[in-house]
């Protein structure tokens, strides 16, 4: 279903893997985060934006990389230099808005314009194999 995506769609692999799947696949608990943080309920909702984040991280990827290793598949926890240093980024940045335990419109306007600008490298790297960011290191 991937393949049929990238190659009607003409986006790459890692835009639908790294921004599109996790849109559609997490949207009830964006849709959960998104409710209680409009009534005010904020600890709730970082709880489920954060929560959510920390199971894909740490228990749905690696069993993924497990599975496609029993099934014999190629996966890998081998990621690119280009994907570290926006997961690095990514850490740094939610972790600097979390910390002071307050939040307001800018903070929230930074993470989205961080997702966009992401998701934009991510949408504009084409689809060949000598077009991949994996290429940079």
């Amino acid at each position: 279903a991937i393949k049929g995506t990238v190659d009607k769609w003409k986006v790459s692999r890692e835009f639908v893997g790294i921004i599109l799947l996790p849109i559609i696949g997490n949207a009830a608990e964006h849709y959960t985060a998104i409710t209680v943080a409009m009534r005010n309920k904020m600890d709730l909702s970082l709880g489920v934006a954060a929560g959510s984040s920390c199971q894909m991280a740490l228990l749905v990827t690696p069993f993924t990389v497990l599975v496609g290793w029993y099934l014999d598949a190629e996966m890998t926890l081998n990621f690119h230099a280009f994907q570290l240093a926006v997961l690095l980024f990514a850490v740094f940045l939610v972790t600097t808005i979390l910390n002071n335990g307050t939040s307001n419109w800018l903070e929230g306007y930074v993470l989205l314009v961080t997702y966009l600008v992401v998701a934009l490298v991510y949408y504009f790297e084409g689809t060949g194999d000598d077009s991949s960011l994996a290429s940079l290191d």
